[in-house]
Order: C-alpha cells, then structure tokens, then sequence
C-alpha cells in the first residue's frame, strides 16, 4: 500500500474507531505491523495531526479546536448516505468498501445532531436490495487500468455469446441498467466501445501504455456524446 494511502487509512481509523485505540487494532485496520504503525503515528504527529496517547495505552485523535465541525444539510446528508448505499447494487465490493469508509470518516466529523441525522438514514431501509452484479474481471485492475494508463488484452463475451480477443484502453468505469460498463477505445475497431465488465473473462496488462492519450479520447468521447444527444432532441 502506498504511504499516502496508509497514512489516510490509519486517520480515519482513528476517527471511526472508540478511543482510545489499541495499537495491536490500528495495526490490524491498517494492514501493518505495530513497527510500522508506530513510525506512521509519528510521521502524523510530524505532520500536524494531534494525537494522543503511546504503546501499550491507545490513541486518540484529537481535531483542531479551532476548525469548525463538518456542516451538511438533511437533504444532503440523505443523498451521500443512499449512493453509498446505492454501490452494493454494482457488485464491485471494494468501491462499496472505499464508499462506506469515506462516509464514516464524514460522520465521524459531523456535529453531535447531523451525526445522529445520518445513522437514523443509514438504519432506515424498508425493502431488501436488488441483488448485485456478478462478475469474474479483477476490478481492481480495471481501476488501475484506467488510472495510469495501461492497455490490456481482453477476452470478451458479449450478450450473443460471441468471443472475441482485442487489445483495448481502458478510459472509464460506470454502473448503468443493472451492470457495470468499461468504456475503452478499441484498438480492433477503432472506435469506443461500452463493454459489460460481466463479459470480460478475462484482461492481461500487454506493457504498452496509451498515455498521454486518456484525456484527449475523453474529449472526443464527450464532444460526439453531447452531439448525439443534442441531435436525438431536435
């Protein structure tokens, strides 16, 4: 795990977490050793971040006085909570993970009220969710895919049962009509093409990179995009 990401894992455990927090627990939320997790409290407490406590005690983060608490409307509170809810239904359980982290490190630094308001949302469901979308592709290499920039080879099914083997760059992930969709620029077709990630059996990084092309295939994805639509309303 990158530095950066462990840092911010090991804050918002300590946000989330009853206080004090042992650090045999805060090892364990980070996936380091209690070696490692001492020298990243002290890289925190370098940093800034005021946290008290020592080894064989627990921790406990205490927030800068001096800085308002985190302020959300009802509403607005209602809708973070049911997108991340909402993330069960694509079936990639480390987005639902990364989502529910980022919403209990933003309750955690809600006032005492808004806090209250945001569980009471989170408890209220009155009806199962549908259940989610079942794929085999590794998302998470998808995600880095489309991150840095990596062309893969990809084995394809698609809804006629048809396989084929292409050499695609992956631009974006999104969830629509019940599935999640990988839009890549198809290097078979020349062309941008919307795969169901259900389809993919399978994706190979092949060493080549498309870079600095990402932004640019976006650009012209969005321009046609918008064209079509616009055309489709007149």
């Amino acid at each position: 795990m990158a530095r950066p990401d462990r840092l911010m894992r090991l804050m918002d455990a300590l946000r989330r977490l009853p206080a004090p927090v042992t650090a045999a627990r805060l090892a364990e939320e980070t996936g380091v050793s209690k070696r490692q997790l001492y020298r990243d409290i002290a890289t925190l407490r370098a940093g800034g971040a005021l946290i008290d406590g020592e080894a064989g005690v627990g921790y406990r983060l205490t927030e800068d006085p001096a800085l308002p608490p985190q302020s959300f409307s009802r509403l607005e509170i209602e809708a973070l909570v049911l997108a991340v809810e909402e993330l069960r239904q694509t079936g990639d359980t480390e987005l639902e993970t990364a989502g529910r982290s980022a919403l209990a490190r933003i309750i955690a630094t809600l006032a005492d009220g808004q806090s209250r308001q945001a569980l009471h949302t989170i408890l209220r469901r009155f009806h199962p969710p549908p259940a989610p979308v079942k794929f085999t592709a590794d998302m998470a290499l998808l995600r880095r895919a489309c991150w840095e920039e990596l062309s893969l080879e990809v084995r394809y099914r698609d809804l006629t049962a048809q396989v084929t083997h292409r050499e695609v760059w992956p631009l974006g992930i999104s969830y629509a009509d019940g599935s999640l969709m990988l839009l890549v620029w198809c290097c078979l077709r020349k062309d941008w093409r919307h795969f169901r990630v259900s389809g993919i059996e399978e994706a190979t990084p092949n060493g080549r990179s498309f870079r600095p092309r990402r932004v640019a295939l976006l650009r012209d994805y969005a321009t046609q995009y918008d064209a079509r639509h616009s055309s489709a309303k007149e």
